[in-house]
């Protein structure tokens, strides 16, 4: 085998295997957490909700009092937070009784300087 044959060999080894090693290593490992397992301490009527994910996020925060989570009327948020922009999120009554049922609900904010963000409203 010549030298320009092996580096070819070796760089489409390289470009299939690496990707392969990602996703395997990606995929089975044991700290995935599922936003919708709530079986610790996490109960939305006792302790309210907190976004557990934003999309993209660069400063973006949103925490639901568990007031807002007993009453259930739709209600829209500011995700400011630490970030140069502002978005909002509205939690319909639909996703606040999914919440009282202490499983995650996601929503869209509204656009800010070109962009959205899902937002993941889990149990606190």
């Amino acid at each position: 085998m010549d030298r320009k044959t092996f580096i070819k060999k070796t760089a489409g080894t390289l470009l299939i295997a690496l990707p392969a090693y990602s996703i395997l290593s990606c995929s089975s490992s044991s700290d995935d957490v599922d936003p919708n397992d709530n079986s610790g301490t996490a109960n939305c009527l006792q302790n309210g909700a907190r976004a557990s994910a934003i999309s993209a996020n660069h400063g973006h925060t949103l925490t639901v009092s568990k007031a807002d989570v007993d009453a259930g009327t739709e209600k829209t948020y500011n995700i400011a937070g630490s970030s140069n922009h502002s978005h909002s999120v509205t939690v319909s009554t639909d996703d606040f009784n999914v919440l009282k049922n202490n499983q995650s609900v996601s929503v869209i904010s509204t656009s800010g300087n070109s962009h959205t963000h899902s937002v993941t409203i889990s149990c606190a």
